[in-house]
């Protein structure tokens, strides 16, 4: 019975470690946006190539294509929030997120969003 018990404790570690290094796999193979948007809730309301709450980050980064001032509208609009460019639902400000990170994500969004 004990090298049942035993079994089970290293399947599930064995498991928990499969886990872990395909997690690690993803955060080596993804963007840093992705991986900032992701920690910090912005999937909740966008999605890459669907509209959600608000648009698509593909939708907004064919609506700044080839604007010269999109990171810096995109990079405020993140930090304090806005509403009415998308339509009525105000998208929330997110002052605690670094300018770094903001950045990142931004950067990210107006690439259109690739997966690598």
């Amino acid at each position: 019975m004990k090298r049942g018990v035993a079994g089970v404790v290293i399947a599930l570690m064995l498991g928990a470690s499969a886990a872990w290094f395909a997690s690690m796999a993803y955060a080596a193979d993804a963007p840093r946006g992705r991986i900032i948007a992701n920690a910090n809730a912005c999937m909740g309301c966008h999605a890459v190539d669907r509209k959600l709450v608000g648009p698509s980050f593909q939708q907004i980064a064919a609506r700044y294509k080839g604007d010269a001032q999109a990171s810096v509208k995109l990079s405020r609009k993140v930090k304090d929030g806005g509403a009415g460019v998308w339509g009525m639902i105000p998208m929330p400000a997110h002052q605690s997120m670094s300018d770094a990170d903001i950045r990142a994500v931004v950067d990210w969004v107006l690439a259109g969003a690739p997966s690598k």
